[in-house]
């Protein structure tokens, strides 16, 4: 099953939990995640550990890296105010990439038009969300999700809340929207 993403219902006072769709449902496309420079591969999570797609992803982007997240409330320590932290908006300096190995949980970015948009990541999905686009994080009602994080050299994972605009990788981020295409949906997208 490909990667499913939508407009974010940004007026419902609902649990962050929840879909959250529009009413009509507005579903968003690879290609039109693609154009703001997220990517999408479609991987094995059964054979994570010698799975020769995911070691030239890895090879070819210069993630030398992983780490594993176990995230549910029996095993994250003070679980709701994580939760919360992870759904405050933000940017990296770098790019963020994730792999779902179990479980599933949404990943909200904001398009050119500074609309939430809804990516919900099962296992088996890995994305890239490029360094400076405003992001959040949450589990859905399933309340867990395992995930691999790939880093380029030691890992460095520190948020910058919004607003950041001055922020070097935002700019670039920015500048990167107005002169050229970030990311090629099908280039990246590997079906299962």
């Amino acid at each position: 099953m490909a990667l499913e993403a939508w407009f974010l219902d940004e007026t419902s006072g609902e649990d962050q939990r929840l879909p959250r769709h529009c009413n009509p449902k507005e579903f968003v496309s690879l290609d039109y995640l693609a154009e703001l420079g997220v990517l999408y591969w479609r991987l094995n999570p059964a054979n994570y550990e010698n799975d020769e797609e995911l070691k030239k992803i890895r090879e070819d982007r210069g993630y030398n890296y992983m780490d594993l997240l176990d995230i549910c409330p029996e095993k994250v320590a003070d679980f709701k105010e994580k939760l919360k932290n992870f759904y405050t908006e933000h940017i990296h300096a770098d790019e963020e990439i994730r792999y779902c190995l179990e479980g599933s949980a949404y990943f909200d970015v904001r398009d050119k038009d500074d609309r939430w948009i809804r990516i919900w990541i099962k296992a088996g999905d890995l994305i890239i969300l490029p360094a400076g686009i405003y992001h959040r994080f949450t589990l859905d009602t399933g309340d867990h999700v395992k995930l691999m994080r790939l880093f380029v050299g030691e890992p460095v994972w520190t948020a910058y809340n919004r607003p950041q605009e001055d922020h070097p990788a935002r700019k670039e981020y920015i500048k990167s929207m107005v002169t050229e295409k970030v990311g090629v949906a099908l280039e990246a997208y590997r079906g299962a």
